[in-house]
């Protein structure tokens, strides 16, 4: 490499060191300004995805599949298929612990074509044990019309383990009653929607705002030259097909979805008291506002005594009588952190590391200030 170096020109080596810097330069303000492409902030109207239900049984387990007078249904399910493939057995008793009734689910993507396989997931219905080792019969995949649109086969393929001995105890990992098969359903019927024969469609912003849906409007009718695009409200982008634009509506959305916008949103704090998360906005600000925390600890320790009468007493009793020893402890050595008005989030969580606080402080401070009007930012407890 070192001699290779050696026979470049030296002006070539300088052309090649600007062009990186150049490259680098322009992805890092690309970053930071931070836009975003049409695409991944809007859906189109009618491109959705589609749920698909069905119920099924799993065959091949071992020993870890149904009791079946635990799971009803699970007996019916096997009398009703094998009476399908021609085998009665109706008043028969049967015992078996190596089949399990499921409940099969799977997502039907948009424009998916007839013959394309989808993956599925299986769970159990019963009281079933694990699906380790699983064969999915035939189980047609219904939508919401009721309707065929997939069928499900397949060997269950589960990520969870359970083992345990006879004397008791175990260990469970995972889910063992949930189980996946990738690409284990085969469409049979497709959705109809015609994207390239509509001459008009709207964007539905992910993230409804009214600044926005302005900004997608103003970008794509920059682009188009032409009063294409309209904001209905903060959700709703409406585009109508240009007349004269030689092409359908898919390659129009194909051209405007690489554009970029910058997205913009209100400032919102989002709190989870559960697990103690913070997350804030880079456009949350505060007013002008003083903060202290302090710790009071009182502490209260009960040390009953026994008290007895002296000796040749009469008509004493032992009786306990009951000692209480009560201490307060005030942190005199907390701050008090002045934060002036408009501080940015930078400044608001240094502060409030400055005084020491940890998250479930911090959740109750910001709801204080909240409370008095200083926190300029909407508050979100999950």
């Amino acid at each position: 490499m070192k001699t290779i170096l050696k026979k470049l020109p030296k002006a070539f080596l300088m052309a090649v060191i600007a062009t990186g810097l150049a490259a680098a330069t322009f992805i890092a303000s690309a970053q930071a300004d931070g836009t975003a492409r049409i695409k991944d902030i809007v859906d189109i109207e009618g491109v959705r995805d589609n749920m698909l239900v069905g119920y099924g049984l799993v065959v091949g387990l071992n020993g870890t599949g149904d009791t079946l007078n635990g799971s009803p249904f699970t007996e019916q399910s096997i009398i009703g298929m094998l009476e399908r493939l021609g085998v009665n057995i109706r008043d028969e008793s049967m015992k078996t612990k190596n089949i399990a009734a499921v409940m099969v689910t799977a997502t039907l993507p948009p424009f998916t074509n007839q013959g394309s396989r989808i993956d599925v997931t299986i769970s159990t219905l019963g009281d079933a044990k694990s699906l380790q080792g699983g064969t999915l019969l035939v189980t047609p995949l219904l939508g919401a019309d009721s309707q065929v649109y997939s069928v499900a086969q397949g060997s269950v393929s589960v990520a969870g383990f359970s083992a345990g001995g006879e004397a008791g105890g175990g260990v469970t990992q995972g889910t063992p009653t949930a189980g996946r098969i990738s690409s284990g359903a085969i469409v049979e019927r497709e959705i109809p929607f015609e994207l390239a024969a509509m001459t008009s469609t709207r964007l539905a912003l992910r993230n409804p705002d009214f600044t926005t849906a302005r900004r997608i409007a103003a970008a794509i009718n920059d682009h188009l030259k032409i009063q294409a695009a309209s904001a209905e409200n903060p959700a709703s982008v409406s585009i109508n097909l240009p007349d004269g634009y030689q092409t359908n509506m898919v390659n129009l959305l194909t051209d405007i979805e690489q554009l970029k916008v910058h997205p913009d949103q209100i400032a919102r704090v989002v709190i989870d008291e559960r697990s103690g998360v913070i997350v804030m906005g880079d456009d949350v600000r505060i007013s002008t506002v003083a903060l202290a925390q302090g710790n009071l600890t009182i502490r209260v320790t009960e040390t009953p005594q026994v008290s007895q009468p002296e000796a040749f007493s009469q008509g004493g009793t032992t009786v306990v009588v009951p000692r209480s020893d009560v201490q307060v402890d005030a942190d005199s050595n907390r701050k008090i952190a002045m934060l002036p008005e408009g501080v940015s989030l930078q400044a608001l969580v240094s502060s409030l590391n400055a005084l020491g606080v940890g998250p479930r402080d911090i959740i109750t401070i910001l709801q204080s200030i909240k409370a008095s009007g200083a926190l300029q930012a909407d508050i979100k407890v999950m």
